[in-house]
């Protein structure tokens, strides 16, 4: 088997998004991503040092043809085959967006509406738009043109709805433009174009779709699905403009949570996925209140809600953290095999300087004296971050200190982006800009070293034995793509496993020895 890295080149930092067309970066379970099919195709002709490398943001998109066979896939036994009135949906962005647009076609398929698989067979087409950065700006304006040419009724909600002068100076010929998380007003935008159908003059309609259970429909396969805690953040980071897509912090109450990761895992899913735009700051804005949930007290707090998804016995993965002191406690319970030891945290960056002009909430030090303690605390902690080069104001010393930083704290796993303008944040007023090929420079700098870290670090687990779940199966090949607790799915590694036999299916967990490492991946035997 090739050894050659499957990770796509950071997007951001080479090319904007929108070159890709067709809605890019488009993920479909059974095959690798147009970029990724690309990067592996560059791969195969150059040399493995090239800074080839884990994603630094966590896009999900999903084209009208995804989102179909996705929900089709998940949720047949609950979609009627009628001639109900059929919308398109189009996702973009983070997995935040995701769980929109998953709540969204929830509600439409509960009033009777069906999923399109391609932009002819739909009534009307959703776009659920990213606003996060420039490159991804771009792609949304392109993504809710494609829909226009393609179908021509076309509503626009996400973050980029925000813009809706912007939207609608481009694409004056769209039906409604929502904001983020906006998810009654979307559900009105589409009746009012395309009437609910009537159930009672539907003489194909299906009673089952009334049986759409608590989990809702999912966009992401069976077997691991996103959960989203909160919504907003209370930080004003001065590269970011999440706050005002977005909102302060919100944070569904515990007894809601929890509700929904049950009915999840009722509902087959291996692996939950933690998401908010703070995880580490849940229940703050409710002042922890306590909700009962299954006759227990609970407060909605970050440790709280951690040991109570730990008691559903299935995966839980944590993104989206920030190093505040309270996480140690959580880092215990990964220390008892009571959470993946798995921590996404988004540090940015390590120069003092930096990250005062960032507004970040840590400083470098203290980061690394609290890496420290956690492997300490839990020797087996993987922990995956992200990092802006070329802010504006950052120096070659201030970018030594980030190369320094990385050394010292030997991250698994990491991701970086360029800093690029954003619309609207405050840093774009700040002096000193950077060049963009020094930026460039310093990019393949750092990724490049990650590399060499990421490939010591795998070499360590050659001769281990490890628990993988099954997310896809190579028949040709007879090789199962499968993720261990340090991989978190489409931004990180895999776990290649060798000579699998018939009973071994998506969503298995499988007990396997590592073989073999590359700069990202592993490989493995599996003895049945």
């Amino acid at each position: 088997m090739s050894k050659t890295s499957t990770e796509s080149v950071n997007t951001t930092a080479a090319a904007p998004l929108s070159a890709v067309k067709d809605t890019a970066t488009i993920f479909n379970p059974a095959a690798p991503t147009i970029v990724q099919a690309q990067s592996q195709a560059d791969a195969s002709q150059t040399d493995t040092k090239q800074p080839y490398h884990h994603k630094a943001n966590h896009n999900q998109n999903r084209s009208v043809a995804q989102s179909s066979d996705v929900t089709t896939a998940n949720a047949t036994a609950t979609m009627p085959v009628s001639a109900a009135p059929k919308i398109g949906f189009v996702s973009l962005g983070c997995p935040k967006a995701l769980v929109d647009s998953e709540r969204i076609i929830t509600e439409l398929s509960r009033d009777g509406y069906q999923v399109a698989s391609d932009y002819d067979g739909a009534d009307l087409v959703v776009v659920n738009t990213c606003g996060f950065i420039e490159s991804a700006v771009q792609e949304s304006l392109d993504a809710i043109g494609e829909a226009i040419s393609k179908n021509g009724k076309v509503i626009v909600t996400g973050c980029l709805g925000k813009e809706a002068d912007k939207i609608r100076e481009m694409h004056p010929a769209v039906l409604a433009v929502t904001g983020a998380h906006a998810y009654d007003e979307v559900i009105t935008a589409v009746a009012q174009h395309v009437p609910k159908p009537n159930r009672s003059q539907d003489a194909n309609y299906d009673p089952k779709i009334d049986l759409i259970n608590e989990a809702g429909i999912k966009l992401t396969p069976s077997h691991y699905a996103y959960l989203k805690i909160s919504e907003g953040c209370n930080h004003r980071c001065t590269f970011c403009i999440i706050p005002s897509l977005r909102g302060d912090l919100v944070s569904r109450p515990i007894d809601n949570v929890m509700n929904e990761a049950l009915a999840l895992k009722k509902a087959g899913v291996k692996e939950l996925l933690i998401i908010s735009q703070d995880t580490s700051a849940y229940g703050l804005d409710l002042k922890y209140k306590t909700s009962f949930w299954n006759g227990i007290p609970l407060k909605s707090k970050f440790y709280d809600l951690c040991q109570a998804l730990n008691d559903l016995g299935i995966w839980v993965r944590l993104h989206y953290v920030y190093p505040y002191p309270h996480v140690d406690k959580v880092v215990e319970l990964m220390g008892e095999k009571k959470l993946l030891p798995y921590l996404d945290i988004p540090f940015q960056h390590a120069s003092h300087r930096i990250l005062k002009a960032m507004k970040r909430p840590a400083h470098s030090e203290n980061t690394l004296a609290r890496i420290k303690a956690w492997r300490d605390i839990c020797p087996d902690i993987v922990i995956r971050s992200t990092f802006v080069v070329g802010f504006p104001g950052e120096t070659e010393e201030d970018f030594q200190c980030l190369l320094d930083w990385l050394v010292e704290a030997r991250l698994d796993r990491v991701g970086a982006f360029t800093y690029s303008e954003v619309e609207g944040a405050v840093a774009n007023d700040l002096p000193d800009h950077v060049p963009e090929d020094v930026k460039q420079s310093r990019y393949e700098r750092l990724m490049a070293l990650q590399q060499d870290i990421s490939a010591q670090k795998l070499q360590e687990k050659v001769g281990k034995t490890l628990t993988v779940l099954v997310d896809e199966i190579d028949s040709d090949e007879n090789i199962a793509i499968c993720r261990s607790y340090a991989d978190a799915p489409e931004i990180d590694g895999h776990v290649y496993v060798d000579d699998i036999n018939a009973q071994v299916k998506v969503g298995q967990f499988l007990t396997v020895t590592i073989d073999d490492a590359s700069e990202y991946d592993l490989f493995a035997s599996y003895q049945g």
